[in-house]
């Protein structure tokens, strides 16, 4: 088939909508400014990794959406929901760093709906079964590029964290109206941890560790398996039919 023809067809089967993704460096929020190890803070780790995931997923193509503007900025846990629901997000991934015992790094999302000191009751029905299928996903995903490098705690739900068991979701998820998940990325009191996710190469595995989980998420494949850079502007599949040539 010819070029301009392929194209066009291509365009009416795969139309140039980027999947929308909103990135929520976590704190400073009405909770504090988070952890803190020997030499990094998690409001540190978790901006300088939202700005090196939100830089290779543009490079994607992808529309990403930061929830606040600069690494102190305080933005309430509701109000960063808010700014992925205003923007349709496909998903929205929160980042944040661990303080308990252990070691390495675990990913949850809302299980059910659940009520915030004010009286708000959420997510919904369908944004816990989206979020729980998107998570799945993208664990496995981080996972697989994280082995050997990175300790795996598993796909959790909200209500293993201290506010998920006391509210039945986390304030986040309870404003959420897309799918949500959060991702505590490394323990940062712990030396191993804190030396890991200190190391270029420990942040490097990291924010594509998380890139890859968001294109497993949003498309239901890896890095190798679809293109948004397709010619003219238009998204194209990872195999065009027999017959097709550009």
């Amino acid at each position: 088939m010819p070029l301009f023809p392929a194209l066009l067809a291509l365009s009416l089967i795969a139309p140039a909508t980027a999947p929308v993704v909103c990135i929520d460096p976590g704190h400073v929020s009405e909770v504090g400014r988070g952890t803190r190890g020997r030499k990094l803070t998690e409001l540190a780790v978790a901006w300088q990794t939202a700005v090196s995931l939100k830089r290779e997923l543009e490079g994607d193509g992808y529309t990403v959406v930061l929830t606040k503007k600069r690494e102190g900025e305080f933005v309430k846990n509701r109000r960063r929901a808010e700014i992925a629901n205003a923007a349709n997000a496909d998903l929205m991934v929160r980042l944040h760093c661990d303080a308990t015992g252990g070691s390495g790094f675990a990913v949850y999302y809302p299980s059910k709906p659940g009520k915030d000191a004010d009286g708000k009751v959420g997510p919904s029905k369908e944004v816990v079964a989206k979020s729980r299928e998107r998570a799945k996903r993208f664990h496995r995903a981080m996972a697989g590029v994280l082995k050997g490098k990175h300790r795996d705690n598993g796909l959790r739900t909200d209500l293993a964290t201290a506010v998920g068991a006391r509210q039945g979701a986390l304030t986040g998820s309870i404003h959420s109206q897309v799918p949500v998940l959060l991702v505590e990325m490394v323990v940062l009191t712990n030396p191993r941890d804190e030396a890991f996710i200190a190391s270029p190469a420990g942040r490097k595995a990291m924010a594509h560790a998380l890139a890859e989980g968001v294109r497993e998420a949003v498309q239901g494949q890896g890095s190798a398996g679809f293109s948004l850079h397709g010619s003219a502007g238009f998204i194209l599949p990872a195999t065009l039919p027999t017959g097709w040539r550009l």
